[in-house]
C-alpha cells in the first residue's frame, strides 16, 4: 500500500509526460534493464516511476529500506554514483547495496530542485555488468535529471501561483510577470535537450533508440513553440504589443505554403486543401504571418473534424491581403466567442485541449500589429472560418 505522504510526489512525476521516454532512453543508453525515478527523504526511498525489464518487483509507490540503498548516501553528498562492474570495483565490491540486491551495474543521478531541495534520484540498475565509461552517458542522464527537476519546479511554481493569484487584486499582472520569467528560464535547458538528442542520434543506429530520440526532439520542438507563445504573450501584455518588422516581401505565398507543409508533416492524418494567390510586394513581417497561419492551422487540426478537410485560402482583395481558414466540426460555443482572442480563454470558458490557449490571442495580436483584423464565424452548417485581413502596403495610422 502506497504511503499517503508520497502520493503527491508520485502524481507529480506521473504528470510529466517526458518521464516514460526518459526512463526508456536511460535503459537504451546504458544497456541496463531497470530504470526509475525515486523520491528519497531522510527516512524513505519510494519509487515514483519505473521501467522494469528484469522483474525487480518495484512498482510506483513501492519502497526499499532507505539504509539498504546507495541513494541514502547520494542524498547526503548530492553527487552521481556510477559503476559498471561492482564485483571488480575497489569500493563497491564490498558495499552492502550491490551485495543485498545482487547488482553489478548501477547509475544514480541526483534530482535537485532550483531552491536546492533534494527530491530524489534518476537511477538504473542491472544484475549484469554494463559499460558506463562513456562520458556522454553521465552528461545525458544529468540533463534528464535536470529536466525532471525543472518540471517539478514548474509544477510547484504553477501551484503556488494559482494560490496567490486566486486572492490577488492584480491577478492578471502577476500571471503575466510569472510566465514571462518562466518562458525565459525554460529556453536554456530546452536547448540542452535538443543538442543532446542531436548528439545521441549521431551515435546510434538502433531503430528503437532513433524513434525515442525523434519523440524527444518532437516534444522539445512543441515545447519550444509553447515557450515562444508564452514570450510573445508576455511581450504583448507587458511591452505594448507583439513586435513586428514589416518590410517588402516578394515571396509571402511561398512562406504560407512552407508553413502549411510543416503543419502537414506534423499532422499526417489531417487533410488540407489550399488555394493561394498572393501577389508579390506585400509589406509585412513574413515570419510573423507564418506564425499567425501556423497558430490558426494548429487550432483547426485540434478542434476540427478529423474526417473533413481544412481549407486554406489566401489572396488579395483590393488593397488588402486576406487569409481564410475553414474547418468542419463542433461549432464554437456562443459563450466562448467573445473570449476567443483573449489569452487563456479556453480554461476560463471551461474548454479542454492541448496548449495554453494563447495561439488565437497571438494570431490576433499579429494581425493587429499589421493594422489588420482577425474575425471568426462558426455554425453547424458552414463550419468554423477564421479570416485575417491586413493592408498589402504601408499605411500610416
Amino acid at each position: 500500500m502506497t504511503n499517503p505522504e508520497f502520493i503527491p510526489d508520485i502524481e507529480a512525476i506521473s504528470s510529466i509526460d517526458a518521464v516514460p521516454v526518459i526512463l526508456s532512453m536511460v535503459k537504451h543508453l546504458t544497456g541496463m534493464r531497470f530504470a526509475a525515478v525515486a523520491r528519497v527523504t531522510e527516512r524513505n526511498w519510494v519509487a515514483c516511476a519505473v521501467d522494469d525489464s528484469i522483474d525487480f518487483g518495484l512498482k510506483p509507490g513501492g519502497e526499499l529500506v532507505l539504509e539498504s540503498t546507495i541513494c541514502h548516501e547520494i542524498r547526503q553528498h548530492q553527487q552521481p554514483v556510477i559503476f559498471g562492474h561492482a564485483s571488480a570495483h575497489p569500493i563497491f565490491s564490498r558495499h552492502h547495496t550491490p551485495q543485498t540486491y545482487g547488482l553489478e551495474s548501477y547509475i544514480s543521478i541526483p534530482i535537485v530542485k532550483a531552491n536546492g531541495d533534494f527530491f530524489g534520484t534518476l537511477c538504473a540498475i542491472d544484475s549484469v555488468p554494463a559499460n558506463l565509461d562513456e562520458p556522454a552517458i553521465a552528461k545525458t542522464l544529468t540533463l534528464f535529471a535536470q529536466l525532471i527537476a525543472m518540471s517539478l519546479d514548474t509544477q510547484s511554481h504553477l501551484e503556488a501561483a494559482k494560490v496567490e493569484l486566486a486572492s490577488a487584486n492584480e491577478l492578471g499582472r502577476l500571471r503575466e510577470q510569472f510566465i514571462a520569467v518562466l518562458g525565459h528560464d525554460l529556453r536554456t535547458p530546452l536547448s540542452a535537450i535538443r543538442m543532446s538528442a542531436d548528439l545521441l542520434q549521431t551515435k546510434t543506429e538502433d531503430k528503437r533508440s532513433l524513434n525515442l530520440l525523434s519523440a524527444i526532439r518532437n516534444s522539445s520542438m512543441r515545447m519550444g513553440v509553447l515557450i515562444e507563445n508564452i514570450l510573445d504573450f508576455a511581450r504583448g501584455r507587458l511591452g505594448g504589443g507583439i513586435p513586428v518588422q514589416r518590410k517588402l516581401v516578394d515571396d509571402l505565398q511561398r512562406t504560407l505554403l512552407l508553413t502549411l507543409e510543416e503543419v502537414q508533416a506534423s499532422h499526417p492524418r489531417a487533410t488540407f486543401i489550399h488555394e493561394l494567390n498572393v501577389p508579390t510586394g506585400v509589406y509585412c513581417d513574413a515570419l510573423r504571418i507564418s506564425q499567425l497561419l501556423s497558430n490558426l492551422l494548429g487550432n483547426a487540426v485540434t478542434h476540427g473534424s478529423a474526417s473533413a478537410p481544412i481549407i486554406l485560402k489566401a489572396c488579395a482583395e483590393g488593397d488588402e491581403i486576406v487569409i481564410s481558414l475553414s474547418n468542419q466540426g463542433t461549432p464554437i460555443p456562443a459563450p466562448l466567442m467573445p473570449l476567443l482572442f483573449e489569452p487563456f480563454s479556453r480554461s476560463e470558458a471551461g474548454q479542454r485541449g492541448e496548449g495554453l490557449g494563447l495561439g488565437l490571442y497571438i494570431a490576433a495580436q499579429i494581425t493587429a500589429a499589421h493594422n489588420g483584423t482577425l474575425q471568426v464565424t462558426s455554425d453547424a452548417e458552414s463550419g468554423t472560418c477564421f479570416v485575417a485581413r491586413f493592408p498589402a502596403q504601408f499605411k500610416w495610422v
